[in-house]
């Protein structure tokens, strides 16, 4: 279930533990529209879930270029581990996202972060352009 890393308490409102559910839903459908407009009316870009999951990685491990685009334009940390110590980036090289993995390295995402990192997971699965795009960064 996602809940924001701070519900564990039990001491947020259930209407915030709703809404922030619906904000992890829309990073993993590539809802960049609606996605947007909340983060403009200040839904914190780095908001976690209870795995750590940013929408970050949410967004890039459903292949959504263009939402993780969004949320790094409102400040997204790319480099933020979740709870089991995995990138965005190495999510988006584990699914084969092209665009995603471009669009992490365009904002500084670091192919050397987490374990297995970016690079690693590109070796374990033959993914050589992706090692090589990494060595031109």
């Amino acid at each position: 279930m996602d809940v924001p890393h701070a519900a564990e308490s039990g001491n947020v409102d259930p209407d915030v533990v709703e809404l922030a559910t619906k904000i992890f839903a829309m990073a993993r459908a590539g809802d960049t529209a609606s996605l947007d407009a909340y983060l403009s009316a200040g839904v914190p870009a780095n908001l976690t879930n209870d795995s750590g999951d940013t929408l970050v990685m949410l967004a890039a491990y459903h292949g959504h270029a263009e939402t993780v685009a969004c949320l790094c334009r409102h400040g997204a940390d790319v480099n933020r581990l979740n709870d089991r110590g995995q990138s965005p980036l190495a999510g988006a090289v584990f699914k084969g996202e092209d665009a995603v993995v471009r669009t992490l390295l365009d904002h500084g995402a670091d192919p050397d972060l987490g374990r297995p990192s970016a690079t690693e997971a590109a070796r374990l699965f033959a993914k050589e352009h992706y090692l090589e795009l990494f060595e031109r960064e």
